[in-house]
């Protein structure tokens, strides 16, 4: 890993926000630093964390900036390319937590990529102790606290749905029905493809992945929201 800790002006850097505005939030305690002679200091692995858990507040243009400080372009298929009609299912049958996570992983087996079904499990079931991965609006994003290049051939991009929907712990009180299992290879494409889903998952595309009816509809759906989506900038 590069560095494990950055100074203000590389943490601004690699999350694509103005130096100022990095210090304001560190002088309020609202981002994961601390003061080290005098200067603030930000530890990579938190800082990725912190990501992790507030991406879903920022707004489009942040968002963009972000894709672009994690490097490659933002016109990319980010997303879609990274999931295969193997790794979607619009039916799970789950009604707990820990069956959400263990069908998400039969997904990813079924895609024939998987090295380590049982290790991606144990890293899914650790970082949802750690923090729920659930999100506004009936949205779950379950994925490893690392990037985990070892478990699978590719990085890769599930999709299921699961009607009745189970509570997943989201900030709203709502019931999870979408789940979108990632599992990349490095940190950076980890949060570019957080970042994507953000800007795909609006509340247009989510009731419309909702009610799409076969595995070919939900990727056809993804595949057209990305499109546009990776050329408005």
């Amino acid at each position: 890993m590069p560095y494990q800790n950055m100074s203000l002006e590389n943490f601004a850097k690699h999350v694509g926000m103005d130096a100022r505005e990095v210090r304001r939030l560190a002088d309020r305690g609202e981002l994961p630093c601390e003061k080290v002679g005098g200067e603030w200091r930000f530890n990579r692995a938190r800082t990725t964390e912190w990501l992790q858990q507030t991406m879903h507040n920022f707004d489009h243009g942040r968002l963009v900036t972000l894709e672009r400080a994690m490097g490659g372009g933002v016109s990319d298929m980010l997303v879609t390319d990274l999931i295969g009609l193997a790794g979607v299912d619009p039916a799970l049958s789950a009604n707990t937590r820990g069956s959400v996570l263990r069908e998400l992983v039969n997904l990813a087996d079924r895609t024939g990529l998987l090295y380590d079904p049982k290790g991606l499990l144990t890293a899914l079931e650790q970082r949802e102790a750690m923090c729920s991965t659930a999100l506004p609006q009936g949205v779950a994003i379950p994925h490893p606290r690392q990037p985990m290049p070892y478990v699978s051939a590719e990085p890769l991009v599930c999709v299921a749905r699961l009607a009745r929907g189970i509570w997943f712990g989201s900030s709203d009180r709502q019931l999870s029905h979408l789940f979108f299992l990632i599992c990349c290879h490095e940190d950076r494409q980890h949060l570019r493809v957080l970042a994507r889903l953000m800007r795909i998952l609006d509340g247009d595309m989510i009731a419309r992945l909702l009610e799409a009816e076969t595995q070919n509809d939900i990727l056809e759906l993804l595949i057209a929201k990305e499109r546009v989506v990776a050329a408005s900038e």
